[in-house]
């Protein structure tokens, strides 16, 4: 049995590897301030893994145990553990330089491509990943883009060794972009209805039920695109819609009650507060895009979209955050810090920590093993110096990722090392 400071979790961090190079199958942190995700906090709190799987969690000062029954003891005393954050709907995996076409694997050429499959595309080795693994983030929606259908996502580990290794959840639901319904040329200020919409609307609506005529239908002649669409209306798989607008979403709300479809989602949502009675009676829930963003129309508060969150919430919508948009696979970084931004415009702490943690999973359907510090789920978790939420609180201290460690550092922090000593610091 070891007993570690935190002093010394570097140090660990550096010998432990998630490759499996060295295992501890019964692992004690205490003294944290717990974030348990599902709103609830232990200000000083222990939690027992054993074999990559929490196996308890209690109150330190009302804890007594036996030293010899852990392999490992680390004392987070003044630090602050949080359930790994999850980046839903990211091309984090499939992208390493974004002006590199080369290393842009999240594109597939064509209109409907729902046989389409990130998870295979998934790159484990990826820098880009690394960054974003030390600001709390565990966990990856890696998706697919481009055409009507982009295709299948997938939910991913930031670490491992190969995509098979990585996979927490393959192929959970497919990705359809929404048409829009009014257009706008660059640097117009002027939004225009979109005069094809109709039409657009017809070709997808059309699509998809030709699709559903095939669900459980053994012929070798279905095409392999509608194949890969029939789990989703069979309710095993998830339909991601993504729209902003409101006339997006009540037509697609009108969608599912017309073809039953089980298991949707808005993602991007911008106007869905505008309609959030129709979607807490219909129970779909919303992965809010990027808060630091402007707002949709040049009438709306400056700050409606740090506020969407409070909105959503207030109206019993149920919501995640994701953070689509421009580099946002490097981005992704920021994701705890859009929760401090909704925090700030009404959210409680822990519910901001809910939007990035238990509420993605139950959304994407991995809540039964992840998403909070709770007895019989995976030790996917992370320490932090400060609150994660907070730039200059967010300093790893321990990450754990299925109950294995993994490095608190990146080459951008060993470079930050390098070049302190530069200069006799």
């Amino acid at each position: 049995m070891k007993t570690i400071s935190y002093t010394f979790l570097i140090l660990i961090a550096s010998v432990t590897s998630v490759y499996g190079q060295k295992k501890y199958n019964k692992i004690l942190l205490e003294s944290a301030t717990l974030h348990i995700g599902n709103g609830q906090v232990i200000s000083t709190g222990s939690i027992g893994i054993e074999n990559g799987v929490i196996t308890l969690v209690k109150n330190t000062l009302a804890y007594t145990y036996n030293k010899s029954d852990w392999d490992t003891i680390i004392n987070l005393s003044g630090h602050h553990l949080y359930p790994g954050f999850v980046a839903p709907n990211s091309t984090l995996g499939l992208t390493e330089i974004d002006a590199v076409r080369a290393s842009r694997d999240f594109y597939e050429m064509g209109t409907f491509n729902p046989h389409v499959r990130a998870q295979i595309a998934y790159n484990c080795e990826s820098d880009v990943i690394e960054t974003v693994r030390t600001n709390g983030v565990l966990m990856i929606q890696t998706t697919p883009r481009g055409g009507r259908i982009s295709g299948q996502s997938s939910l991913m580990n930031s670490s491992c060794w190969n995509w098979e290794d990585g996979t927490v959840k393959a192929d959970d639901g497919i990705h359809i972009e929404w048409p829009s319904a009014y257009s706008r040329n660059w640097g117009d200020p002027i939004t225009k209805p979109n005069e094809t919409y109709e039409d657009q609307k017809r070709e997808l609506i059309a699509y998809l039920t030709n699709a559903k005529a095939s669900t459980n239908v053994k012929d070798k002649n279905t095409p392999i695109q509608y194949s890969a669409l029939s789990d989703c209306f069979t309710g095993e798989k998830r339909f991601y819609f993504h729209a902003n607008e409101i006339q997006q979403i009540n037509d697609i709300l009108d969608l599912i009650t017309e073809m039953e479809i089980k298991f949707p989602v808005i993602v991007g949502g911008s106007e869905s507060y505008l309609v959030a009675d129709r979607l807490k009676i219909k129970k779909v829930p919303v992965m809010i895009g990027r808060l630091h963003s402007l707002p949709q129309h040049d009438d709306d508060p400056v700050d409606l979209p740090y506020k969407l969150p409070f909105l959503l919430q207030q109206a019993g919508v149920q919501f995640c955050l994701q953070n689509e948009g421009d580099m946002e696979a490097m981005n992704a970084r920021n994701l705890p810090f859009l929760a401090g931004t909704a925090m700030s415009y009404g959210l409680t702490e822990e519910e901001a920590i809910r939007s990035i943690t238990l509420s993605a999973c139950e959304i994407m359907g991995i809540s039964k093993n992840y998403g909070s510090i709770e007895i019989g789920k995976k030790a996917t978790l992370f320490g932090s110096v400060g609150s994660a939420l907070e730039m200059k609180g967010n300093q790893a201290s321990v990450i754990l990722i299925n109950g294995n460690f993994v490095p608190t550092t990146n080459f951008q922090t060993d470079l930050y090392k390098k070049y302190k000593t530069k200069y006799g610091k």
